[in-house]
């Protein structure tokens, strides 16, 4: 007689769900607007071969940190994104950390209106933060640094959708890129990483050369209506949690219904095509 036990029925409503930080990262060019784009590498647990803006899920040590903090404080920050004062600062340093780890690119400074102009002198910690062998907090006071908030604002909040395997309740930023400062590709969890107009990004899309989940479409779909990155950090936009619908269609396909999703499913590919796993 077998003695295998059978695995246990996937529940949707027991996937915990974690707070992340994603950050469109913008420079004015001769194009317009150009955003930092990544294409995650295929296989990854989470948005595998997708083409994603850079972020990351947030720490613990993100909400105990104790940092030098310059530009709107984290009252104002909780009050955009309607939560605690706690969360908040964990989300804004989540969204500077992973910049940094992810991109090279640090929202920092030694005082409140400067910024780092190399991040070269903090390549290995940069490694060790990736590794979480080093707290973000602890990283900015060795360093004598300051996070400059004043370069970041707040943008989206969407939800994964109930019935995914891994959930996010995402918080997404928009920030200028640091003069002086470089972007790079330098992570395990990109095959490619690119500068890109919203418009390019979207072609693209529509041309089969990139998959975007729906929060990235609808990201790049409204930074197409900016001329600059002024224009982007002066818009004031209003933060309300976004939470996509999963089912299935008549052929048996997973749908994800979101407001005003029409453009997502005439343009280019969805990562749901040919899943049934629903």
């Amino acid at each position: 007689m077998s003695t295998e036990r059978s695995a246990a029925p996937f529940d949707p409503a027991a996937v915990p769900i974690k707070d992340a930080s994603t950050v469109l990262l913008i420079r004015d060019s001769d194009r317009g607007v150009e955003v930092f784009l990544q294409r995650r590498v295929v296989g990854m647990d989470f948005a595998g071969g997708m083409t994603v803006f850079p972020g990351g899920g947030v720490d613990p040590s993100d909400s105990a940190a104790s940092v030098r903090w310059a530009g709107p404080p984290v009252a104002w920050w909780a009050e955009r994104f309607g939560t605690t004062e706690a969360r908040a600062q964990a989300l804004v340093l989540a969204a500077v950390r992973e910049t940094f780890e992810e991109c090279g690119l640090l929202l920092a400074g030694p005082t409140e209106d400067t910024v780092v102009a190399d991040t070269t002198p903090y390549a290995q910690a940069r490694r060790r933060l990736e590794a979480r062998e080093l707290s973000f907090g602890d990283f900015l006071e060795a360093e004598g640094l300051a996070v400059r908030t004043d370069l970041l604002r707040p943008r989206a909040n969407w939800i994964t959708p109930l019935g995914e395997r891994r959930r996010y309740d995402t918080h997404f930023f928009v920030a200028a890129m640091p003069e002086g400062q470089h972007a790079d590709g330098d992570t395990s969890e990109a095959e490619h990483v690119q500068w890109r107009t919203a418009t390019e990004a979207l072609e693209d899309w529509k041309s089969g050369a990139s998959i975007l989940l729906p929060p990235t479409w609808a990201q790049l779909t409204s930074l197409t209506g900016y001329a600059s990155i002024a224009d982007a950090l002066a818009d004031e936009v209003v933060i309300e949690p976004i939470l996509p619908i999963m089912s299935r269609n008549d052929d048996g396909q997973i749908h994800i219904s979101f407001v005003d999703d029409e453009g997502y499913y005439t343009g280019g590919p969805h990562p749901w095509a040919s899943r049934t796993d629903v």
